[in-house]
């Protein structure tokens, strides 16, 4: 008789086991569910901060290449204006060797007075290419000053430039140094975001 009882139906150590297999099955799917909703929070999460650092780094790229472009056309107008400074240097030699050859043209006269203490006439000719020689000279050096006056100019102009150049490197430490702020601030909040 309790064979027969207990044959048509269902254990009850069984049906507790089921139960307990069932919640079991149903946490385990709630909690893979539930690191796969973590997981996608996170790869979002992650999204955000590669977009967020793409963008700083584009930024960052764009103030290089804008250092980089105002130094080449600070560079380019340097050699531009050591370019005109070598051109007065060589018109500055130039007239220096006229110089020399006026110098060397007065020794020779000079010379030449020595051997002819007698004859006054060729000394006032003598003297008078002597005051010539000197009139030249007197031009060349005047022209040495014009050309040195140029290459002041032309020093000036280059520190006018290497000021301009450390104004523009000051403006753009400036803005890396703000937007290094703003990644700065992204950094401390990024792992308090949803």
């Amino acid at each position: 008789m309790t064979d027969q009882k207990s044959a048509p139906g269902i254990d009850p150590e069984d049906t507790v086991l089921q139960q307990q297999f069932v919640r079991a099955v149903t946490s385990f799917e709630a909690i893979i569910l539930s690191q796969i909703d973590i997981k996608n929070k996170l790869a979002d999460r992650l999204n955000y901060s590669i977009r967020a650092g793409i963008i700083i780094l584009g930024f960052v790229a764009i103030s290089i290449l804008i250092l980089l472009l105002t130094l080449s056309s600070q560079i380019n107008r340097i050699s531009g204006v050591v370019n005109e400074m070598n051109r007065d240097f060589q018109a500055v030699a130039a007239n220096m060797a006229h110089i020399n050859g006026y110098i060397g043209s007065m020794d020779r006269r000079v010379a030449l007075l020595n051997s002819i203490n007698s004859q006054t006439a060729v000394m006032d000719e003598g003297m008078a290419s002597i005051a010539t020689d000197l009139e030249a000279m007197r031009t060349a050096v005047d022209e040495i000053g014009h050309h040195l006056t140029q290459v002041r100019g032309n020093v000036g102009n280059i520190a006018v430039s290497m000021d301009r150049m450390d104004v523009e490197v000051m403006n753009m430490s400036l803005e890396m140094h703000r937007m290094g702020g703003a990644s700065r601030s992204i950094n401390k909040m990024l792992p308090f975001l949803p």
